[in-house]
């Protein structure tokens, strides 16, 4: 036990740092307008305003609470962004259904135990929910699954 809880005061901190980037993008490269008649920036502005509040109140209260030292895995994150370039890789030669596989398998590495009837589970709701949401519900045109050989 340490007497800061490092997890939320590190994530207060990126939400602050993200809130500031997006207020401070918004502020200067849009107009703001004003409240009767608002422009483009004052949205995003008023946004980025109250995530970095929300980050600021994380923060403190990670400071007053004591908590578990973090365990840091670097593979963990290595296996995420293989997955998305497995599925970059795959949806075109492949198409829809295997690069969903690849992305799920992939990425459930991750995870220090790999549970393999929760990743079927997953795996088969995603490939039939997918297809329905593309290409039934927004009219993309994907292949679902093509066969290059």
């Amino acid at each position: 036990m340490t007497r800061i809880d490092y997890t939320d005061l590190v994530g207060g901190l990126g939400l602050v740092l993200t809130g500031a980037a997006v207020s401070y993008v918004s502020i200067s490269q849009y107009p703001l307008g004003t409240l009767q008649r608002m422009g483009p920036g004052m949205f995003p502005a008023i946004l980025g305003v109250l995530l970095a509040g929300l980050g600021v109140l994380l923060s403190l209260q990670a400071l007053r609470r004591p908590g578990s030292r973090p365990d840091i895995r670097i593979f963990s994150p290595l296996f995420v962004l293989g997955g998305i370039a497995a599925f970059a890789l795959v949806i075109v030669p492949f198409g829809l259904v295997p690069a969903i596989l690849a992305i799920t398998v992939i990425s459930s590495l991750a995870e220090l135990r790999v549970q393999p009837v929760s990743l079927a589970l997953l795996t088969l709701a995603l490939c039939l929910m997918a297809p329905l949401v593309f290409v039934v519900g927004l009219g993309l045109p994907i292949s679902l699954v093509r066969w290059p050989f």
